[in-house]
């Protein structure tokens, strides 16, 4: 993982499959690395995702087009860690990427449909201890804070919206083609 040497690093993280990679992960790094003057982002590509079936996609195959759909781009770095932390769980990601960069400050991006099944990860509630969470808007999702079991329980100050408009494409859409 590339070290930074400054004093208020921030980082972004945007975990997920990547099943396969699209111009609308590369449209919301865009942004927040903007929008939160981050220093850089990271693809962290996993494995499988513990709530849903398995990928389409191999592995190598996704770490192949999200580095080529991110080429051009000099503060997006994909990184593949479940070898490395033994686990596909953004809990366990977010703690070995905090021990490696001690005084960054840590953003993880989801997008609003992940809200609802939120309170199913792993340490959900320790999360925001070691980022903040940085949501997206997604079509037919809504941000209700008493529709969401983790809006409910969260405190305020580790959430941060971006309002942005909605980019109608998803992995699973592109695999139905």
């Amino acid at each position: 993982m590339h070290k930074l040497s400054k004093k208020n690093i921030k980082i972004g993280i945007l975990g997920g499959t990547f099943d396969p990679p699209h111009i609308g992960h590369l449209y919301i790094s865009k942004i927040v690395l903007k929008k939160l003057e981050l220093n850089k982002l990271i693809w962290a590509i996993t494995k499988k995702n513990p709530l849903k079936k398995g990928p389409y996609f191999k592995i190598k195959t996704r770490i192949k087009l999200s580095k080529k759909i991110t080429s051009k781009e000099k503060k997006i770095f994909v990184h593949y860690f479940d070898d490395k932390i033994k686990s596909t769980n953004t809990f366990d990601l977010l703690n070995y990427i905090k021990r490696k960069q001690k005084k960054a400050k840590l953003y993880f991006l989801i997008g609003a449909d992940n809200l609802m099944k939120f309170h199913k990860w792993k340490n959900w509630k320790k999360i925001p201890r070691l980022a903040k969470i940085v949501i997206f808007p997604r079509d037919n999702y809504l941000i209700k804070k008493n529709k969401y079991i983790v809006l409910k329980t969260l405190k305020k100050k580790d959430l941060i919206y971006i309002n942005s408009k909605k980019v109608n494409i998803s992995s699973s859409l592109i695999r139905k083609f």
